[in-house]
């Protein structure tokens, strides 16, 4: 904070500077020429430019500005703001956030960071925005560098982010339920689960809006005096029948016809379909998020569609009746994957195969559409046991208790879950004595879960050394590569980065006969190597199937960050705790690249 320090006192003038007037000196200050620095140095010169840039707020709304554009949005445009002082406090916290950024690879580079590790962050207590702000201007520094710093920063901002996006649905599910609007549920639950995604609900409704725009056009070449046309949206309700109809085929020429969204057969359980950004930009999703994007947009039109938790595949309601009615006759079930297709009940009945109770053709609350979907994701998770699918399940459980807070059967998954990856056991205790308070019942399998849990945190206390292998020892002279490599996989062919590596295979019996290591020429008695593979898994290959890449590249592996702090064009650069474990491995690696690519 050196060049934002307060005027000492004292000091001479500064000639013809100090006699123009102040509104020239404001223009001077404001010269894109001039940074922050620039600035203060002037102003620490003499007392008067001292006193005119602090009593001058544009001087520093122009450098915050120039500095922290994309803060700007967050501050009205008609109230008096202290640009001095919002800016001595954006770059103060700019500096405290660096700092403990550069501490979270020494406190947790052998462990996921734990819920209390952010603390240091939460405990900064200025805005959200100056701390996500100086977040994000580390993940926007130069792309192969400051890997380590990037990997935390994303991190805490994810972390950060879902902290402050769970609030707002904690605030969303204490508003009446008849004031909820679906659209803004769905966006809170695509922005949970993809934290640092550009995904906002103004986005979404400037881009369902545009759509309902094009359904005017086509409503007013074929019928012009349409209500919809002219009517502000949520100030229309078509009554009808002759014109909703109207309304749904104009629907159904933009968005299947024109627009081109469609039901994603191909690729149908990809978590990609359950978020509406992504549907909305790729015009491929399931049933549930199709029909909250064409419900939103009859409803900007003046057409009520319900929403219908029906077994297997969502649908929409619409009512033939000019009231209300509970006869399931008295409607037609709209297909939002299958182009807006109209069903009746009967018809329902043959997408799924099977007969269906009536109760199962009653609209569904807004907090029911989000219940199917939250657990949409939750089963998605459980599909495959990989990192992504964890984080999914994980984003899931957390969704799913934040609407059913007491769900025992959810409290223990996610209690279980935490255990499973060895994360976060202080909070799998919380979950466990809210299990033990909601149903008491649960205390035999709670009092087993608990007693795993603490034998976890004993285990996790104590401080085990972090073991040192050099390539010097008699017992590693077969290793040929070292960490920081860009190799390639002789057999499938994918390419990696070695982070790790072992003198002999170290992987338990089962798994070496899972994957036929006793097959390999060298069998389980040749090195074995730790890589980040490209396609985002982790895998344990044999040196026997390594190979230099010919051409090394960047691999696209979200952990990278956890061992390298750069990447050179050849080669990864270990980060100092990498290093601390294979302390010989950067030199030989230097010498692997000079001798494999004539260069470093």
């Amino acid at each position: 904070m050196a060049e934002l320090a307060v005027w000492p006192g004292g000091g001479g003038e500064m000639g013809g500077l100090t006699g123009l007037p102040e509104e020239l000196l404001e223009q001077i200050f404001c010269c894109p020429l001039l940074n922050h620095v620039d600035v203060v140095s002037v102003c620490l010169t003499c007392k008067k430019l001292h006193e005119l840039c602090q009593a001058r707020s544009a001087v520093w709304k122009h450098q915050f500005r120039r500095r922290w554009p994309t803060l700007i949005k967050y501050y009205s445009t008609t109230g008096s703001h202290n640009w001095w002082e919002e800016y001595r406090i954006r770059h103060s916290i700019g500096g405290q956030v660096q700092r403990i950024v550069d501490t979270f690879s020494k406190r947790f580079f052998t462990k996921e960071v734990p819920v209390d590790g952010f603390k240091d962050i939460e405990a900064l207590g200025g805005s959200f925005h100056f701390i996500a702000d100086e977040l994000m201007s580390i993940l926007n520094m130069d792309g192969r560098k400051y890997l380590t710093w990037k990997f935390y920063s994303r991190k805490i901002l994810c972390f950060l982010r879902q902290q402050d996006i769970m609030e707002k649905l904690k605030e969303f599910l204490r508003t009446p339920p008849e004031h909820q609007k679906l659209i803004e549920g769905v966006v809170l639950v695509d922005q949970y689960c993809n934290p640092l995604a550009d995904t906002s609900l103004e986005n979404v409704l400037l881009q369902l809006n545009c759509i309902t725009e094009e359904v005017k056009k086509v409503l007013r070449l074929k019928h012009s005096s349409h209500p919809s046309i002219t009517a502000e949206r949520d100030e229309v309700s078509i009554d009808d029948l002759g014109q909703q109809q109207h309304v749904l085929d104009a629907m159904n020429c933009v968005l299947y016809k024109q627009l081109k969204f469609k039901g994603n057969e191909d690729d149908y359980y990809n978590p990609m379909n359950s978020y509406i950004c992504q549907v909305l930009a790729q015009k491929k999703g399931i049933p549930i998020t199709l029909c909250v994007i064409y419900s939103t947009i009859g409803k900007n039109l003046g057409l009520r569609l319900e929403p219908v938790s029906f077994p297997s595949h969502f649908l929409l309601r619409w009512c033939q009746k000019p009231d209300r009615s509970t006869d399931i006759l008295d409607y037609v079930y709209i297909d939002a994957f299958d182009n807006g297709k109209s069903c009746t009940a009967k018809e329902c009945e043959y997408l799924i195969g099977q007969k269906v109770a009536s109760k199962f053709y009653s609209s569904v609350t807004t907090k029911d559409v989000l219940f199917r979907m939250v657990t949409n994701l939750f089963h998605l998770g459980k599909r495959e046991g990989s990192d992504q699918s964890y984080q999914l399940l994980r984003n899931a459980l957390d969704l799913y208790l934040t609407l059913a807070p007491d769900d025992v059967q959810y409290l223990m998954l996610q209690a279980r879950l935490y255990f499973h990856l060895g994360i976060n056991p202080e909070k799998v205790l919380d979950i466990l004595q809210h299990i033990q308070a909601v149903d008491p019942s649960q205390h035999g399998v709670v009092g087993h879960l608990v007693q795993l849990t603490l034998e976890q945190i004993a285990r996790k206390n104590q401080t085990t050394e972090v073991a040192v292998k050099r390539h010097t020892d008699e017992k590693h002279r077969k290793i040929e590569f070292s960490v920081g490599l860009i190799m390639k996989h002789k057999r499938y062919g994918y390419n990696c980065v070695i982070y790790g590596w072992d003198p002999k295979c170290m992987m338990g019996l089962d798994w070496m006969r899972t994957m036929g290591v006793h097959n390999l020429p060298h069998g389980p008695d040749q090195p074995f190597y730790n890589v980040l593979v490209q396609d985002g898994s982790c895998r344990y290959a044999a040196q026997e199937n390594l190979i230099c890449n010919a051409s090394p590249l960047e691999i696209s592996h979200e952990e990278v960050g956890r061992y390298f702090s750069e990447f050179s064009g050849t080669h990864y650069i270990a980060n100092e705790e990498l290093q601390i474990q294979y302390p010989d491995d950067m030199v030989l690696t230097s010498q692997l690249v000079e001798k494999v690519y004539g260069h470093s």
